[in-house]
């Protein structure tokens, strides 16, 4: 039941919205909460616990090139709910999101709509099947920039963080607070 080999290869480019794209309207969102370990805030926090609706899980993602944040090993653990509350209360790294999944201009994309302390901040992580694809990828209107290296920009480093927090990055790409 637990799996101990990573998904496939994971490729994927990340971009701060411009705006909201308007193929979210036609989808209800997924309500995530995702919890880091370990608990420094100076740290970049790998292993992450994730509430998806009713399933729990836990997933260490792993770069293979450590200077390529669009590639990531991802080991990913169902867990139960007691697990992820006996699990959850060693961290207060804690992000609150609305994640839809759409198609923007024929790709596969999440677009995570952050609450809480991050609100305002709107993410879209576009995802391929192939290198050729993601080296061949134009952003569509809806996107600003592209922040898939951008260590403030990563999940792990968003955690436990406020929007003031990382304003000054956000700043560098003339990013407006989204409603």
């Amino acid at each position: 039941m637990t799996n101990t080999q990573p998904t496939e290869l994971e490729l994927e480019l990340t971009y701060l919205a411009k705006e909201l794209p308007v193929e979210i309207t036609s989808v209800a969102p997924k309500e995530l909460l995702d919890i880091y370990i370990p608990v420094d805030r100076n740290i970049h926090s790998k292993l992450r616990l994730r509430k998806k609706g009713d399933t729990y899980e836990i997933t260490k993602k792993v770069q293979p090139h450590a200077s390529d944040a669009s590639m990531q090993h991802e080991f990913t653990i169902p867990i139960e709910d007691y697990e992820f509350d006996t699990l959850a209360a060693a961290s207060d790294k804690r992000v609150e999101k609305y994640r839809y999944a759409v198609v923007i201009e024929g790709h596969n994309a999440e677009v995570d709509v952050f609450r809480g302390e991050l609100a305002g901040l709107v993410l879209i992580d576009f995802e391929f099947d192939s290198e050729e694809e993601k080296a061949t990828f134009t952003p569509p209107a809806c996107c600003l920039a592209d922040v898939t290296q951008e260590e403030f920009a990563a999940g792990g480093n968003l955690a436990g963080k406020t929007y003031a927090d990382i304003a000054d990055d956000l700043a560098r790409y003339n990013y407006v607070k989204i409603a």
